[in-house]
């Protein structure tokens, strides 16, 4: 039974841009809409750490490292929350993961971003 679907993983070259997804297929609507939903990664050998987080009126706060380059959106019709990530850095290499802001989902697999210097 999964609960959050990522995608749009891949390798790219610095500088480069990624659009990730995460669909919630499980989530009840309103819950969805409710909720304060986030981004995270997790690099090889590293915690998982917060990212990006939205709230269901779309304010956003993005974690120093990102801030200017990756922009979070939702769309509660599709109940997935996007993440545009530009002018990577070979530093964001990481599987990333979307959740609730309080991890109260069970996590999905992931989708894994590299970029390449």
């Amino acid at each position: 039974q999964v609960h959050l679907v990522e995608s749009g993983g891949g390798l790219v070259q610095a500088g480069g841009s990624l659009r990730l997804s995460c669909r919630a297929p499980r989530m009840i609507t309103s819950t969805f809409n409710s909720a304060i939903m986030a981004w995270y990664r997790q690099a090889p050998g590293k915690q998982r750490e917060l990212v990006a987080s939205m709230t269901h009126g779309r304010e956003a706060n993005y974690a120093e490292s990102v801030k200017g380059r990756f922009t979070m959106s939702r769309d509660s019709s599709r109940k997935t929350v996007y993440l545009q990530m530009n002018s990577l850095k070979p530093e964001d290499t990481a599987v990333y993961y979307c959740n609730g802001v309080n991890q109260e989902l069970p996590w999905g697999q992931g989708t894994q971003v590299s970029v390449a210097s």
